[in-house]
C-alpha cells in the first residue's frame, strides 16, 4: 500500500519513504511511526497508543527519549519542522498529527494497524479477559491475607524466629515488607479491578521490586516447619517462587 502527501510516498509493505522517485533513508521506528501518522492522517495519534503499537511494554527503553528521536528523525527525513510544520504537528502532552493530504493506492482499512506481535506474545493462550484479570486480583488478595495475618500474629512469628537464634531480625524483615507489600497489593488489585490499560507496563516497571518482594514471602511456611513439616513447607515454598511470573503473564494475557 502506498500513501502519496506532497512530494514524498510511503510505501508501507516496502517499509521504503521516496521523495520525487528517490528513496529517503529512514530507519524502521520512524517508519513505524510515519504509518501510523498516516494511518489517521488528521486526528491525534496520542502517546499512549505510540507506546503500545511501538514499544511493546515488554521492552525497556526510555519512552521519552525513544519518541523524540523518532519524530526529529521523521522531520528530518520530510524537512519539517516543530515550530511551523507542514507534516507533523506536536500536541503537547497529548501526541501527534498528520497534517498533510494523504492519497492512497487502495483504502487505508485494509493496512495492518500494528506491528505483528512477539513470538512469546503470539504463544500465550487467548482466554476471555476476565479470566486471568481475576486470577490475577485472586493472587494480590492472597498475598494481603499472608501480610494481615503475619502483622495480627507478629508475636507468634518472634517466638518461632527467635527459638534458637533470638535475633529479631525475621520479624523486622516481615514488618518492613508486609509495610510495603499491603500498598503495592491495593494499587494492583484497584488497577485490574478498575481495568486500568497501563497496569500491564506499571507492572513491568516495578517487576524486579515484586519480585525480590514475593520471593522473600516465598520461604514463609518454613516458619511453620516444626507444625507442617519440611515437604510441605517446600512445596509451599516451591509455588510461591513461580507466583511473580504467573502474575506477569497474566497480565500479558488480559492485557496484550
Amino acid at each position: 500500500m502506498v500513501a502519496r502527501f506532497g512530494i514524498f510516498e510511503a510505501d508501507l509493505h516496502a517499509r521504503e519513504l521516496r521523495r520525487n522517485s528517490s528513496r529517503i533513508k529512514l530507519q524502521e521506528q520512524p517508519f513505524a511511526l510515519l504509518s501510523l501518522l498516516l494511518e489517521s492522517s488528521g486526528e491525534v495519534v496520542t502517546r499512549e497508543v505510540l507506546r503500545e503499537k511501538l514499544w511493546p511494554s515488554d521492552t525497556f527503553v526510555d519512552f521519552d527519549h525513544s519518541l523524540n528521536t523518532a519524530v526529529n528523525k521523521l522531520r528530518e527525513a520530510l524537512g519539517d519542522s516543530a515550530s511551523n510544520p507542514r507534516y507533523i504537528e506536536t500536541l503537547a502532552r497529548r501526541g501527534y498529527r498528520f497534517l498533510g493530504e494523504v492519497s492512497w493506492d487502495s483504502p487505508p482499512e485494509t493496512l495492518a494497524p500494528a506491528p505483528p506481535e512477539t513470538g512469546e506474545t503470539q504463544s500465550l493462550p487467548s482466554p476471555h479477559r476476565a479470566i486471568p484479570r481475576s486470577l490475577f486480583a485472586v493472587i494480590q488478595l492472597m498475598y494481603l491475607v499472608f501480610y494481615v495475618e503475619a502483622l495480627l500474629h507478629w508475636q507468634a512469628i518472634d517466638r518461632m524466629a527467635g527459638e534458637e537464634s533470638k535475633a529479631p531480625w525475621i520479624l523486622i524483615a516481615v514488618i518492613i515488607t508486609a509495610g510495603v507489600g499491603i500498598p503495592v497489593r491495593f494499587y494492583l488489585l484497584s488497577a485490574v479491578a478498575f481495568d486500568y490499560q497501563k497496569l500491564r507496563h506499571n507492572f513491568e516497571r516495578i517487576f524486579l521490586a515484586v519480585l525480590l518482594l514475593d520471593e522473600l514471602w516465598a520461604v514463609a511456611p518454613f516458619l511453620l516447619l516444626n507444625k507442617i513439616g519440611f515437604g510441605p513447607a517446600f512445596g509451599a515454598t516451591a509455588a510461591l517462587l513461580y507466583v511473580p511470573f504467573a502474575e506477569r503473564t497474566l497480565l500479558r494475557m488480559a492485557y496484550r
